[in-house]
């Protein structure tokens, strides 16, 4: 699908103040933030709603609404409700509304509804109902506290087994591209774009016994071939299959994926096992295979394509958009995130967040990110900083949803992994000091051997050292950490336990607890000024690696700025020590660069190394035929990389938050900023999925002379939009054709307090 025209038709005809549309009822409902709670159950005992004010467009500021409850459908529609009737709440309140009617019985199914009122106090209509599904609140058995289980559902309409508190994963047809016949003979099966799946064949009524060969794999050979030996962690599989006389369908079975890891995942027993492929290569059918008779079965987590877009004047970030839009639909086909389907399918913390940030680039879920923060903080990973994400997720969270059940439930275990019995007096935290002890350990839930800081992987080899040991892939020496020197005062690990306090500040605020609050706006303070007196080199004007260490690697000075650490009086020196390195970070890290680049207003810079065709680059993976992204860079970065690494995903993130500068305000998006950072971009358009529905932003711009945005902005949402000041010495802002007084703010022209609705903003 073509975006570059989605804004056709809505954008062409811009009124404000004009009466609202109350034919329009409440759509996207959600339950305990499921878009399809039917094919779920729910344990909680008193289960959040969320809904979509109004159609994208309309200007409809919500004032008040009216939920009922029903055990059937059918008392929905008669208006008895059985269950719970609100009655007319006046309340801006869209999303996170908590049921509050009598105890919901276990194992059972109800339904509901909403209504709301507008800004003028006129009522709309009512939702169509959605239905939802219990379980058991308090099952005795779980592994971990909130660990999601298989449960059978029986109801009226269906009987199967689905998932507690998460969608659940369905096996997709997906039809091959092309189907022709190699120089070997054999068929060779290429599909669009790779997925995890399994293959499945009809054959023309076979009357003998028989064995297929069947080769499947991501990478392609010469010659209309799956490479056989495709290097790294790069997927090939090899399976006989038997044929039977008179029979015609199959569905070739893989081998189980046997777990060698802590947390590896494996599927369900009920689930045929997939395996990631883009191309099959089948030996020994005789005649010709016609295309309508082969399919992968794709396994996918819930995803709505049609919930995010974009188009840009510049095609190599098109498809960059293209190739992480589709990582993030077929990555969490396991209905958790790992950190790729080939190797260890394991859950681990910064694979997790930055698969989460970028998830909710494309698509309006979020049930999965909350499960898989909740499955890491008791089955964690070992790297420090690993640990360290989760008080990220768990912010995220509550920013994307403004629900922070997550953040009352889980407090105490918040405040653990900030890692603080790690600090010294002042405030530095160590690892390698004696107190990262058994005891310790157990309270943060791990209970391996290997806990220890990473700042990125594959880790290099000492900076002292001219034997290349570096291990784990890396074939070079400074592997993915620019030859970070480890000491016991690590400047990444601290700058991450900074952002911590920050948060955790923040979340005691959310939550009413003074005390705590205070006490980490106080702890990030002193963390702030230790480690700009003790690990800040004020000569070179960049962060050394670590206290007591005289080399600067590139990570040293990322984080601190991307986490707003760093003093301002310093950002040129830091800018241009950055620019000096490219992209001396591995996937992982890119989140945090480009948060960095932006912060220090390397706009264009940014854009460049986006969109840039090294082989440190996103071009490059897909120069080399992955259509997901990839553990690294390039298999000459890590011998053992992985074509199916949702961490490289990045880029979408990067564009929203980035080139369109789309970021909340408040929980929920219940105001929203708007600040362009476009570069040397001409023209974009954006289609960016919240909470409450959609903001579609397109700009065009004519350097030194113009800058043109059109926003649609959510029904029930605020927006603050900073728009990029052109060179001009005279400047005239037009909102709607209308001519407005030019406010300047930070640099930017500031159009403040727009209320849901469709604006065309002029700077000329």
């Amino acid at each position: 699908m073509s975006y570059s025209n989605f804004f056709t038709g809505l954008l062409l005809i811009v009124a404000i103040g004009c009466k609202s549309s109350h034919n329009t009822a409440p759509t996207g409902l959600m339950t305990d933030l499921l878009l399809h709670p039917e094919e779920a159950v729910i344990t909680s005992r008193s289960p959040n709603f969320s809904w979509i004010a109004g159609e994208s467009g309309s200007n409809i500021m919500q004032s008040a609404f009216r939920i009922t409850v029903a055990s059937g459908p059918e008392l929905l529609e008669q208006s008895d409700p059985d269950i719970w009737d609100s009655g007319k709440i006046n309340s801006d309140q869209s999303i996170a509304v908590p049921y509050n009617g009598p105890e919901l019985s276990e194992s059972s199914t109800y339904w509901w509804k909403v209504m709301i009122w507008d800004q003028n106090d006129e009522a709309g209509e009512w939702s169509e109902p959605q239905r939802f599904n219990t379980g058991e609140y308090e099952p005795a058995d779980l592994r971990w506290p909130g660990e999601s289980r298989w449960i059978e559902l029986r109801s009226n309409e269906e009987t199967g087994l689905v998932l507690e508190n998460r969608h659940v994963m369905r096996y997709h047809e997906i039809k091959p591209v092309s189907v022709v016949k190699n120089d070997k003979g054999n068929h060779f099966i290429s599909f669009e774009k790779a997925a995890f799946g399994v293959l499945e064949l009809t054959l023309n009524n076979p009357e003998r016994h028989d064995t297929l060969i069947i080769h499947l794999g991501e990478k392609l050979a010469p010659g209309n071939q799956v490479d056989r030996d495709p290097g790294g962690s790069i997927t090939y599989d090899l399976v006989n299959l038997a044929i039977e006389p008179g029979r015609t369908k199959y569905l070739v079975e893989l081998p189980r994926f046997i777990s060698n890891y802590p947390n590896s995942q494996v599927l369900a027993e009920h689930m045929p096992e997939v395996t990631a492929f883009r191309y099959a290569e089948i030996e020994g059918i005789d005649g010709d295979l016609d295309i309508s008779r082969v399919q992968q079965l794709a396994l996918i987590y819930h995803f709505d394509d049609s919930a995010s877009g974009f188009h840009s004047s510049d095609d190599n970030l098109n498809q960059i958009w293209d190739l992480c839009k589709h990582t993030l639909k077929v990555t969490p086909f396991m209905g958790v995130y790992i950190d790729g389907g080939a190797r260890e399918r394991m859950p681990y913390e910064a694979d997790a967040y930055v698969q989460q940030i970028s998830h909710y680039a494309v698509d309006r879920e979020y049930a999965i990110q909350r499960y898989t923060t909740n499955f890491l903080i008791y089955n964690p990973s070992w790297p420090t900083e690993w640990h360290l994400h989760i008080v990220l997720m768990a912010w995220a969270d509550y920013m994307a949803t403004g629900d922070s059940r997550f953040l009352e439930e889980y407090y105490g275990e918040l405040k653990k992994k900030t890692l603080l019995p790690l600090a010294r007096e002042d405030g530095l935290i160590s690892t390698r000091t004696g107190l990262a002890t058994p005891e310790f350990l157990a309270t943060i839930h791990y209970h391996g051997r290997q806990f220890r800081d990473i700042v990125d992987w594959p880790q290099g080899t000492p900076a002292n050292e001219t034997r290349l040991r570096s291990g784990h892939g890396s074939v070079t020496f400074e592997g993915e950490t620019d030859r970070y020197i480890f000491s016991d005062i690590n400047t990444v690990v601290n700058a991450f336990h900074y952002k911590n306090l920050v948060l955790m500040a923040r979340i005691a605020g959310v939550l009413g607890k003074t005390d705590d609050r205070q006490f980490f706006e106080e702890r990030s303070a002193l963390v702030r000024s230790s480690i700009n007196e003790k690990l800040l080199d004020r000569e070179k004007g960049v962060y050394r690696d670590g206290e007591g260490v005289d080399h600067y690697a590139f990570h040293a000075s990322m984080f601190p700025v991307a986490f707003g650490l760093a003093p301002e009086d310093y950002y040129p020196q830091l800018g241009k020590f950055l620019k000096s390195k490219g992209m001396a970070c591995s996937p992982y890290g890119t989140p945090y660069l480009f948060d960095a680049l932006y912060r220090l207003g390397l706009e264009d810079y940014a854009l460049e190394l986006l969109t840039s065709e090294t082989d440190r680059s996103w071009m490059n993976m897909i120069r080399f035929g992955t259509t997901i992204t990839s553990e690294a860079w390039d298999i000459k970065y890590k011998r053992n990389m992985t074509w199916n690494h949702a961490w490289g995903a990045a880029p979408v993130y990067i564009v929203t938050h980035g080139i369109f500068g789309i970021e909340p305000l408040e929980p929920a998006y219940r105001s929203v900023l708007i600040r362009p950072q476009p570069g040397d971009l001409r023209s974009a358009e954006l289609k960016s999925p919240t909470i409450r529905g959609p903001i579609n932003v397109r700009f065009t711009r004519e350097p030194e002379v113009s800058f043109n945005l059109e926003v649609v902005i959510p029904p029930n949402t605020e927006a603050k939009v900073m728009l990029p000041r052109p060179a001009v010495d005279r400047l005239s802002l037009f909102v709607n054709g209308r001519g407005t007084p030019v406010v300047i703010e930070e640099g930017y022209v500031l159009v403040d307090n727009l209320k849901a609705g469709r604006y065309t903003l002029e700077l000329r």
